[in-house]
């Protein structure tokens, strides 16, 4: 009678599916790094990002706001964890299953990263080498085939069946790989972004003129939000998982489509061109109401009217449609490039060239729209279309085709977690109506009687406007609002309305307890 074949407990499938998973992820990184492809799992999140819905994308970001990238990073590990464990369970039984599945997972890896823009022949090779590796330690950690016979009768050296301790020296081996894969796998992607960093200039070219308007007496005014917004502290929100490929030797921005002299200049040709400074306050349309999605700064660059008079655009053209190193895209109307408004191709910031995080070589910042139209990072290309020739990324996910930003204002003092005391108190924030510009700010108490507030100085109608009101508080709860007119002489709505699809709008509301 031939005895039956020990197979592992299923709590050792798990763990054996858990470890093969782990070498696969970062067998993939490692030779992602070698190869400075884009690893399979920024390939495959970047993928993900690229179709989910609009509404799951907005809910991410307001529950995760600028860790909205981490967030998913950790949900695709989680879900791979989890599809692992699962595989190494049933693989005790069928191999056959643990086998496919991974290389189900690797194909997808694959085409993930094919289908992204700008990567090189070999971008598959990290999801295939990885489906293999992980395929081959999950095998070998459940292998329990006895061995077959012997052509003369000796003392057998093999276990029957599965063997704890061969699993566990195994398992152990395959782990350590794991971890020393992944340890170089960070430290090799590391590296290429202090490339990137340290090819950053440490000094941009003179400006021909200084910013609109200095903007130190608006520093100066008494609020909790600083007129302009350090670099460290401005917000980010991208589709990009990692940053992309940068090479500031070879790297160049077009400028073609419906133009009767396409342009291109490399970063020394664009440093090479009069440079303004210009103060702009940028804003995502997935800033909530009172939100921090919102950031002012001192650009430095090119004004984009200048180029495109160079390139001489179509009178038919209707769209300037630009497209970022990772593939993101975006469009505005040309008649808002050519208004008269500071809309720049920019490589400064705040008197430094540009962070990485910011778009490093250059950006797109346009005064009045909301970024998702308009402030395209890591810049490649901007052509001239039709709207009919191509859309945006965020608008066949239902956001609006123009993004106009909208008057609003925000409350920053007293801060939600100020324990306020009774007598004279500080009410003051910030408001904005980018290329309109801010006329008034009013405030009301308990749904009382509107009362101006004071303004900081003018600095320009690009960038918000700091404001402030002194109240004598009194005990209890109190309901503060805000409201803001721009010098169109349009107020803000008090009409509730959620980010999607072109901006919220309300009145910005919060509860002060006073002691």
């Amino acid at each position: 009678m031939i005895p039956a074949v020990a197979r592992p407990p299923r709590s050792f499938g798990i763990l054996a599916g858990l470890v093969a998973g782990a070498i696969a992820i970062t067998i993939g990184m490692l030779v992602a790094g070698i190869l400075s492809v884009t690893s399979p799992v920024d390939a495959v999140g970047s993928t993900f990002i690229d179709h989910v819905p609009a509404w799951l994308k907005d809910l991410a970001i307001r529950w995760f706001g600028t860790n909205d990238k981490i967030a998913l990073r950790v949900g695709i590990l989680v879900i791979l964890a989890i599809a692992a464990g699962a595989l190494g369970s049933v693989s005790r039984r069928r191999p056959l299953v643990g086998t496919l599945g991974i290389g189900v997972f690797g194909l997808v890896g694959m085409f993930a990263a094919l289908n992204r823009p700008n990567e090189p022949g070999s971008t598959f090779l990290p999801s295939l080498l990885g489906a293999v590796a992980g395929a081959v330690v999950l095998r070998r950690l459940l292998h329990h085939a006895p061995a077959g016979p012997k052509a003369t009768p000796q003392r057998s050296r093999v276990p029957l069946g599965w063997d704890r301790r061969r699993f566990i020296v195994t398992g152990g081996a395959a782990t350590a790989v794991a971890v020393v894969a992944g340890a170089t796998a960070v430290s090799l992607e590391d590296r290429r972004v202090e490339r990137i960093r340290n090819a950053i200039p440490d000094s941009l070219p003179p400006a021909s003129a200084p910013p609109t308007s200095a903007p130190a007496a608006g520093q100066q005014f008494d609020t909790a939000t600083p007129f302009i917004t350090p670099n460290d502290d401005f917000y980010r929100i991208d589709t990009a998982l990692s940053f992309p490929r940068i090479s500031i030797g070879s790297w160049k921005v077009e400028i073609k489509g419906m133009v009767s002299k396409p342009l291109s200049f490399t970063y020394a040709q664009l440093s090479a061109l009069p440079q303004v400074q210009r103060t702009v306050t940028l804003a995502c349309v997935s800033n909530g109401v009172g939100g921090d999605l919102i950031s002012n700064a001192t650009w430095q660059g090119v004004l984009l009217k200048d180029l495109l008079d160079q390139a001489v655009v179509d009178p038919a053209a209707e769209q300037v449609y630009s497209t970022s190193l990772d593939g993101w895209t975006c469009g505005f109307p040309v008649s808002v490039a050519m208004d008269g408004r500071d809309a720049m191709i920019a490589i400064g910031m705040n008197g430094t060239a540009l962070p990485l995080e910011h778009g490093f070589p250059a950006r797109l910042v346009v005064p009045g729209l909301y970024g998702y139209v308009s402030a395209t990072k890591w810049l490649q290309t901007i052509e001239l279309n039709k709207f009919s020739d191509a859309e945006g990324y965020w608008v066949p996910l239902g956001w609006a085709r123009d993004g106009p930003i909208k008057t609003e204002s925000r409350i920053d003092v007293p801060k939600r977690t100020d324990s306020v005391a009774a007598g004279p108190t500080k009410i003051a924030g910030v408001a904005w109506a980018q290329h309109r510009g801010i006329a008034k700010v009013e405030v009301n108490v308990d749904d009382g009687a509107w009362m101006p507030a004071t303004l900081a100085d003018d600095v320009t109608d690009d960038a918000w406007r700091q404001w402030s009101i002194d109240w004598n508080a009194t005990s209890g709860r109190h309901k503060v609002q805000v409201r803001a007119t721009d010098k169109t002489g349009a107020t803000q709505t008090d009409q509730v309305a959620d980010p999607a699809p072109d901006g919220a709008s309300g009145y910005h509301t919060r509860t002060i307890t006073v002691k």
